[in-house]
């Protein structure tokens, strides 16, 4: 359990530094750059529509956790928009709480 808890912290501080960088870069451009790629149809589309399924499988996840309660299902919204910056502390989080047994991780409240 502390080999995957240290990859989540490692992951957030890289996305959370490269965030920042881009952010100062660039400004909150992320959403019509993400669309025009799409749009495209080029390999850089196909990542973005392949990156958003992920990202919706994972907003899935954490509301179907949480009995797609009012709760889970925002949860499950934030997640699905910011990605790796929520879903690594989340996951981590849950790690604590769950006294490090995997499976209460990966299936919350449904293991009772």
């Amino acid at each position: 359990m502390s080999a995957l808890r240290t990859i989540l912290i490692f992951f957030f501080i890289i996305i959370a530094s490269y965030t920042t960088i881009v952010m100062f870069g660039y400004g909150l451009t992320l959403f019509p750059i993400f669309i025009n790629d799409i749009l495209s149809l080029t390999w850089s589309g196909q990542f973005n529509v392949d990156f958003s399924l992920y990202l919706l499988l994972s907003g899935i996840w954490i509301a179907w956790r949480h009995q797609f309660s009012v709760g889970g299902i925002v949860m499950g919204l934030i997640a699905t928009v910011l990605g790796m910056v929520v879903f690594a502390p989340y996951v981590l989080i849950t790690t604590f709480n769950a006294g490090g047994n995997l499976k209460k991780v990966l299936l919350g409240s449904q293991t009772d």
